[in-house]
């Protein structure tokens, strides 16, 4: 593997030559001809629906973060328009304007600021038009992560606005200024004053008579609400942002807006509906004939399918964006995107075909952002998009694609972009710690960092401090290490809500950029023999930290309340354990009341561990051999549980509350062998995603009356479930229930029953699935299916009443096949609903049983003494002892999630 230069001497050399150069124009793929939008009025229609769109993250043009992040690349900027007046002569501060415009297109951000600062200085004696010239500078300064100068230039532009309040257009003026400033609240992390910003800009635009700007700012509110993690009400604003549109008739206009609002789809993760407004934008451009809209709309609507891996029209529409614009930068990046796909789908030889070609391309590339973006993106998929046979790394030298990475570091920084050059720097470090040159790798991660940092790119700053503690752990600089990650983490916590609500990239890599950071950190924490109190208790954080954040990218938002419980005053009788899967280890830490926590661990590869667990999941099938599920439930108990039996003994705990990691979450932990006896048989079993997602608690639990619901009849396309009148009417014999059945059992009269009276238990026994995908979580009612969003519509009320669900049941349930994330959507339904426990099945199981079981779950529930998770296990002996239903697959599937007292 050959040897990098030394970074402090190329890589310092190369960035600190002073080049004069004079920066050629790139193909503007955005380009709309301000001649086409001169309206009558001065300075109408200011900026076009690009700029309506200010608010979304994508106009950053992130790159490239993970293994399968390149194929999530928008790298969408935002079309500026500017309306000038219609006189035929051009002024000094409108061709600044317009050089401003160009420049910013062209990824030249500090470049374009200069010129927009020199235009605001030529319109001292126009107010009006200084106010909006100072809206552009706040754009490029927000967009260079300087938070300074983008405040300072706003508030200008609000003050020039305030003194001439009673000249012509100053409400669109106005409306512009709000628009741009929400923006800047949005890029700062608080989404809430955005919101409140472009609401007052929607009614200034309406106030104006501006229709499209009125439409911009409502899509920035969606935006907004996603941030702040109302993701249901933001679809549903979009939604009816869709329908408006529908009225309006064809125009280049509405076609924009069908294309930002497809991105603005895209962007949240909404890919059907991303999929659809991209169509009818593209149909709207050919009929116009726009062939520069109409080939940046097929890039869109490739990277959308691409994120629907529909590769093969992924890659045709990439391939039209290359033939019909050849040479243009849009046609490098759909072909950098083409590059990474082949790589994904494994069709190395024809990747290995297109690798010269685009490595020639990106190194005549001008300088830009987006120039800079693309080799760093091409950089990231020759690191990690190979397999054990076939590495394209290989395929190029690696001095080459240093190269290209200190060229985009060099033009970085001649274009004075720190968030350019801290992508470049990074990646580069990335190259350093492929070959093992760690010194090199930690000194290009500083610098990055620094950088970073400097420009306020916290979205990438997690990344170098990742990068930063790999290197330090190489060169066995543990502490330095540990000190690197724990900042990874805490920056990850600052900026995660934005992530997953603004980045379709993250929402789907997650496993591949998001999640390592953590499991990296635990590795490193939990390595030595020896680790003490504060190690544990920092892993333990950790590991919570991560149970949050997959929820979070499950809900592509962070709308999770969370706050630590201590187990001691929860349960003096329970134990939590945290098994996680490493790549090289089982990992337990386990707590117990007034005792240091303590781990133990398992030594064997990540795939020899799911490998059984797989197998284990397999064999609850009673049509399988017990004996071999006996020997890999042994298996499992030997790992997470005969470690702690001693511990667990001395203390007296009643309790086992399991925090479950990855695969994991499939089996049930009641039916864990010791090779005498299940482990329900000696304690109870709780599952909960952390302990700091319990939800509510009562000081006295309430008493026992249900709200029961179920759907007996085939509907929908689903089979009947005639044990579930069975089930309902045996448990609503022994408890205070209300019961509706079939016809009766719709969204809105479980909406109406629940809001009528505060039942403490909500039992619905119907059809439903849980899956890793959001959108194909439901429980089926008579009229439709109830999806997450619908039902934490449902009791929302009940939440703001403080007056949440005690217990809620749900049987007749099961997981997607093949699904090894459907666990989240188990938990997701669980913590959406607001209630403080949940009883729930991993798979569909026999009527007879279930009903037998839930009966005889709510008869015990009826002893106050107990505890809901005793209640569940006493439930589940009494099956187990029934000769008929002994076998796992019967009982064990039962879940109690959250909070397992009384």
């Amino acid at each position: 593997m050959g040897k990098l230069p030394n970074t402090d001497d190329k890589v310092a050399e190369i960035l600190l030559l002073a080049v004069a150069e004079q920066l050629g124009s790139l193909p503007m793929n955005r380009y709309i001809s301000w001649k086409q939008w001169v309206y009558r009025r001065p300075w109408r229609q200011l900026l076009l629906l690009g700029v309506m769109l200010l608010a979304l993250f994508v106009a950053t043009m992130t790159p490239a973060v993970g293994k399968n992040a390149e194929r999530f690349v928008r790298q969408e900027q935002a079309a500026m328009v500017l309306a000038l007046e219609s006189e035929p002569d051009v002024t000094l501060e409108t061709s600044l304007l317009l050089q401003g415009q160009r420049q910013y297109e062209a990824g030249q951000l500090a470049n374009a600021l200069v010129s927009w600062q020199e235009a605001v200085a030529q319109l001292q004696s126009q107010p009006l038009r200084q106010a909006v010239g100072l809206t552009y500078v706040s754009i490029a300064a927000q967009d260079l992560g300087d938070w300074s100068q983008a405040e300072s230039a706003i508030a200008r532009s609000l003050a020039l606005v305030a003194d001439n309040s009673s000249a012509d257009d100053v409400t669109r003026v106005k409306s512009q200024v709000l628009n741009v400033q929400g923006r800047l609240y949005l890029k700062m992390g608080q989404p809430e004053m955005a919101w409140e910003q472009w609401e007052q800009a929607e009614i200034a635009y309406n106030q104006a008579g501006d229709w499209i700007g009125s439409v911009g700012a409502q899509i920035n509110q969606a935006q907004a609400l996603q941030t702040m993690g109302f993701y249901r009400r933001a679809h549903l604003k979009l939604t009816e942002i869709s329908q408006e549109l529908e009225s309006q008739p064809d125009s280049e206009v509405k076609a924009s807006a069908l294309k930002s609002l497809g991105t603005v789809f895209q962007t949240s993760g909404s890919l059907e509906d991303s999929r659809k407004y991209l169509d009818q934008s593209l149909e709207i451009y050919q009929r116009l004939g726009s062939e520069t809209d109409i080939v940046d709309t097929l890039f869109t609507l490739g990277n959308t399918l691409r994120l629907m891996q529909e590769s093969d029209e992924a890659q045709n529409y990439y391939k039209q964006v290359e033939t019909t614009l050849p040479g243009s930068l849009l046609s490098t990046r759909a072909k950098v995107n083409r590059f990474s796909l082949l790589l994904d789908t494994q069709a190395w030889e024809s990747a290995q075909v297109l690798l010269p070609t685009l490595v020639t391309e990106l190194e005549n590339l001008p300088a830009s952002r987006e120039a800079i973006y693309s080799r760093v993106n091409l950089a990231e998929s020759l690191l990690s998009r190979g397999d054990k046979t076939h590495q394209p790394m290989a395929w190029v030298g690696l001095d080459e694609v240093a190269a290209l990475l200190t060229e985009s570091a060099h033009q970085a920084d001649v274009l004075k972009d720190d968030r350019a050059q801290s992508l470049a720097l990074g990646q580069l470090s990335k190259v350093y710690a492929y070959t093992n040159q760690w010194q090199g790798s930690q000194d290009l991660a500083k610098r990055a960092l620094a950088l970073s940092q400097n420009s306020n790119a916290q979205d990438i700053s997690y990344r170098w401090q990742r990068q930063l503690g790999q290197a330090f752990q190489q060169q066995g600089k543990v502490d330095d290490a540990i000190q690197s990650y724990t900042e990874a983490v805490k920056t990850l916590g600052h900026v995660r809500r934005d992530l997953l609500a603004t980045n379709a990239d993250v929402q789907f890599s997650f496993r591949e950029t998001v999640e390592p950071v953590y499991r990296e950190f635990v590795n490193l924490l939990l390595l030595p023999d020896d680790a003490g109190e504060p190690a544990l208790r920092q892993a333990r954080e950790v590991i919570e930290e991560l149970q949050l954040a997959e929820l979070e990218n499950y809900f592509r938002s962070a709308c999770i309340d969370s706050a630590s419980e201590s187990i001691d005053r929860l349960d003096s009788e329970a134990a939590v354990l945290y098994p996680i899967i490493l790549p090289d280890r089982v990992e337990v830490i386990i707590s117990t009341p007034g005792v240091p926590l303590r781990h133990y661990r398992t030594w064997q590869t990540e795939d020899e561990t799911n490998q059984t667990i797989g197998q284990l999941f397999q064999y609850f099938n009673p049509a399988l051999s017990q004996r071999k599920r006996l020997r890999l439930s042994k298996q499992v108990y030997d790992w997470l549980i005969l470690p702690a039996e001693a511990m667990l003994a001395d203390q007296d705990i009643q309790t086992l509350v399991f925090v479950l990691d990855g695969q994991f979450r499939r089996i049930p932990m009641a039916a864990l062998y010791d090779g005498e006896q299940y482990l329900i048989e000696k304690y109870g079993v709780a599952l909960t995603p952390g302990m700091k997602l319990l939800g509510p608690h009562f000081q006295n639990p309430k008493p026992l009356q249900a709200l029961m619901m179920g759907l007996t009849e085939a509907r929908n396309g689903f089979s009947a479930l005639p044990g579930v009148r069975e089930e309902i009417e045996q448990v609503a014999a022994s408890v205070n229930a209300e019961v509706l059945f079939d016809k009766a059992f719709t969204k809105d009269s479980l909406a109406a029953e629940i809001d009528r009276v505060p039942f403490p238990v909500l039992h619905l026994a119907t059809h439903g699935q849980f899956s890793s995908n959001l959108e194909e979580t439901f429980l089926l009612a008579w009229d439709q299916k109830i999806t997450l969003g619908d039902l934490d519509d449902v009791l929302r009320t009940r939440r703001q009443q403080a007056e949440p669900i005690e217990l809620m049941v749900l049987s007749a349930c099961q997981t997607a096949e093949g699904d090894d994330r459907a666990s989240l959507g188990l938990a997701g339904m669980a913590i959406r609903s607001g209630a403080r426990s949940t009883l729930a099945t991993l798979w569909s199981v026999n009527d007879d049983s279930t009903a037998k079981l839930i009966t005889q779950f709510y008869e015990e529930l009826s002893n106050t003494e107990l505890s809901k998770a005793e209640a569940l296990r006493f439930a589940q002996i009494a099956i187990l002892k029934d000769p008929e239903y002994s076998h796992p697959f019967y009982w064990a599937p039962f879940v109690l999630i959250g909070n397992w007292l009384s």
